[in-house]
């Protein structure tokens, strides 16, 4: 810890006896009062401070916590190359203290503790005007980096659930638990469209369909802002990162990205547009280039698109010292002062993080190069964040409170619910469920069977008491069951032969073998993650012995269920071929074990369906569904050129069928919608969820089309037996493409719809109408 418990109640007492009173008397400023309007307080803390106070609030910096910890851990190399650890080579934390008591930093990240929160917050008040702190943390999927919240699954298995009310009930309570640790900014929703498995961070998106991202992004904003009143917020979602980082040229973050206008506007923008017309207020620009202009310096994208053409009033932020790096990696800007220019003009609001921001930007200013009109344009959109959060009002944590909110019994079972829709049931052969009392002996094993992996990315380490592991689920599902479990480590490089050998001898004495592998996003343990941020990779294969572990448990000629924990597609194609059934659970959160179990053993029916197609192997990128007529055109002579498992698929213990699919109209004008009906039915005696999903194809256009977009779907109970129509109405957006010039725009002409459980053409029914 910081400081102690006592010097923070000094320093709030002081705060209370010298401070408060100063805001009830009659000569308040404005800006203090709270019954002004937003408008009138801004202008008036706006006209009361200097340009030196205006740029301040510009700039972020690591918390202090951070910064003593990475300089004990770290080399000053190591620390210059990393992501994820902050330092300042010429600035001690006690210098930083000094700056937030004279107002030149505006904002923290990597504030983890309540405490320190409180502390940073009460510095900032002894400065000449008070402005309170913008505190931002990587609330990924919960504030995960906090030690003892709720860790709800990673943002790829939310959207497997593709149940959008879940995913704003747990933003919501993430908003919550945020605030009761002092943070007020949270950078997610990812919305980048996934469309690289090589990529490390796919596990931090919604996967590879526009309308799937933008829906879930536009869930997990509105649960944390509470965009239905625009003048408050519970904290503000950071839509990121602008723009395409996720079709970078080789898979690997912050490399180039070189795409066609209309790939981007086609692919990547609609979430943006979906974010912003949510109401977003912030957004943070990608680590990368795009068509050879670095992100953070791209006036195009930051002012005429994301400004101009979609409306975006919060504010931008940038991504970790990526600034500096238009000097320093993409060489467009001969130093830092020029870098602090560029991106400024180009319409950057806030520097993250560090120093060599403040002084560049104030020379630029009096040179006139940048004007303070320029300025006052970031700082107001800033203020008035701050205002919309109540921080003038409420900076402060009751630490009372906080112990109420983690974690509570309430998030703990929304983070159960989330697990067990997030986890997919990709092949069952007739293995699962199994019941309890089926088996006296199950034998379990892999990398990924009793460690934390199942919290995924964007975690620090939990209180064991706070996450159940695979092994523990499955035991404590089933207390009369043996469980044999062999430890091979968490260490996917350097697994054991002599543990795979071992692995076949064990399960040949078992009635059952359960394999758990997969990857490793250990954010403490960066050297050794396989997946995560700036864990990219040239292959997509189960990584080290892995597979050899898989293959040696099935030759013991024992059933064998196969349980993927991972954060991206893996290319296991003889797993598929091979072995009988095959559980994608992602990263399931603190409740992923329990959630695990009750699905293996029945007591939860799988619902959860792929937000993102896996492919068989690296070579087959790039294997998205909505890909164009002529993409397998020829086919690959090496291998099969279908995916292994198509984008929407998943498994139920019950099962559905598909029939009447039915238009009320067969021709409509284009500014007409159509109804479109199908009965689902389940022809089991086991109640189960269903998503059904409905595709469009424009099948004749001037500009090729994808074969197939979603464009609507639907979860739906249905009880063993029954059968619901499920009705979809198609409107004219659903219809349109991008012209020439990049407008909206509807041919004539004959138009497919699509209706069933995945993209696979195999898995729909079809229908078609006309446009005239």
């Amino acid at each position: 810890m910081l400081y102690s418990r006592s010097i923070l109640l000094l320093g709030l007492i002081s705060v209370l006896i010298g401070c408060q009173p100063a805001a009830e008397k009659n000569d308040s400023p404005a800006y203090l009062n709270a019954n002004n309007t937003l408008e009138v307080r801004v202008d008036d803390l706006m006209a009361r401070m200097t340009l030196e106070e205006k740029v301040a609030q510009m700039c972020q910096y690591v918390g202090l916590d951070h910064m003593k910890k990475a300089e004990q851990n770290l080399t000053k190399e190591e620390m210059e190359k990393s992501d994820a650890h902050g330092f300042y080579p010429d600035l001690h934390s006690s210098d930083v203290v000094k700056l937030v008591e004279e107002g030149q930093i505006g904002s923290f990240l990597h504030v983890v503790d309540v405490e320190e929160a409180n502390y940073l917050q009460t510095l900032a008040l002894k400065s000449r005007l008070q402005i309170p702190l913008l505190i931002g943390i990587d609330a990924i999927h919960g504030t995960a980096l906090v030690n003892g919240a709720t860790v709800y699954p990673t943002p790829i298995g939310l959207a497997s659930s593709w149940d959008t009310t879940l995913v704003k009930k747990l933003s919501v309570q993430t908003a919550k638990e945020m605030r009761m640790t002092g943070a007020a900014w949270t950078f997610t929703p990812n919305i980048d469209v996934a469309r690289e498995p090589r990529w490390g961070r796919v596990g931090e998106t919604f996967g590879e369909d526009p309308l799937l991202v933008s829906d879930m992004g536009v869930a997990m904003i509105e649960g944390l802002q509470n965009t239905v009143y625009a003048d408050s917020f519970n904290v503000i979602a950071c839509a990121k990162h602008l723009i395409a980082g996720s079709e970078s040229i080789n898979g690997l973050n912050g490399a180039p990205t070189d795409l066609s206008e209309r790939t981007i506007r086609e692919i990547h923008l609609p979430s943006y547009q979906a974010a912003v017309d949510a109401g977003v207020f912030s957004v943070m620009t990608a680590h990368n280039e795009l068509n050879g202009v670095p992100c953070h310096a791209d006036k195009w994208m930051m002012s005429e698109v994301l400004r101009n053409e979609m409306g975006f009033e919060g504010f931008i932020v940038s991504d970790w010292m990526d600034i500096e790096r238009l000097a320093t990696r993409h060489f467009v800007a001969e130093n830092q002062k020029e870098a602090c220019y560029q991106t400024v003009e180009a319409g950057m609001d806030m520097h993250m993080h560090g120093p060599d921001f403040i002084e560049p930007i104030i020379e630029l200013v009096n040179e006139g190069r940048l004007s303070e009109k320029r300025i006052d344009e970031s700082v107001k959109r800033l203020l008035e964040a701050k205002f919309k959060l109540g921080l003038f009002e409420n900076r402060f944590v009751d630490t009372k409170e906080t112990e109420a909110v983690l974690f509570n019994a309430q998030h703990q079972a929304t983070a159960l619910e989330a697990a067990q829709k997030s986890i997919i049931l990709l092949k069952n052969e007739n293995i699962l469920p199994i019941q309890k009392g089926q088996y006296k002996r199950i034998f379990v094993t892999g990398p990924n069977a009793n460690n934390e992996t199942i919290l995924g990315d964007w975690t620090w380490p939990q209180p064991q008491d706070n996450f159940t592991t695979v092994l523990e689920g499955l035991q404590q599902a089933d207390a009369d069951c043996a469980f044999d479990f062999l430890d091979v480590g968490s260490d996917l490089r350097n697994m054991s032969a002599s543990d795979v050998k071992t692995a076949y001898h064990r399960a040949k004495k078992a009635e059952l073998a359960i394999v758990v592998v997969g990857e490793n996003s250990f954010r403490w343990n960066w050297s050794n993650k396989t997946c995560g941020e700036n864990s990219g990779r040239s292959s997509i294969e189960l990584f080290g012995l892995q597979q050899e572990l898989v293959e040696s448990v099935y030759r013991s000629g024992t059933p064998t269920i196969v349980v993927f924990v991972n954060g991206r597609p893996l290319g296991t194609e003889w797993i598929a071929d091979n072995i009988p059934a095959i559980i994608e659970a992602w990263e399931p959160g603190c409740k992923g074990g329990e959630a695990l179990a009750q699905i293996i053993y029945g007591e939860v029916n799988p619902s959860a369906k792929l937000p993102i197609t896996i492919p068989r192997s690296v070579g087959h990128q790039l294997a998205v569904y909505n890909h164009k007529p002529t993409h397998y055109f020829h086919k690959y002579v090496d291998s099969e050129s279908t995916p292994l498992f198509p984008f929407g698929h998943g498994l139920s213990y019950a099962s559905f069928e598909y029939n009447n699919l039915k238009l009320d109209k067969q021709v409509i004008a284009s500014n007409e919608t159509l109804t479109l009906n199908v009965e689902v039915s389940n022809t089991s005696e086991r109640d189960g969820v269903e998503v059904v999903q409905l595709y469009l194809n424009d099948k004749y256009c001037r500009f090729t089309r994808p074969v197939k977009e979603l464009k609507a779907y639907k979860r739906i109970s249905l009880k063993g037996g029954e059968t619901k129509k499920v009705s979809f109405t198609i409107t004219p957006d659903m219809l349109e493409y991008l012209d020439a010039g990049f407008k909206p725009t509807i041919d004539a002409g004959e138009f497919v719809a699509m209706v069933g459980a995945s993209s696979a053409d195999k898995d729909l029914l079809k229908v078609s109408f006309s446009v005239k």
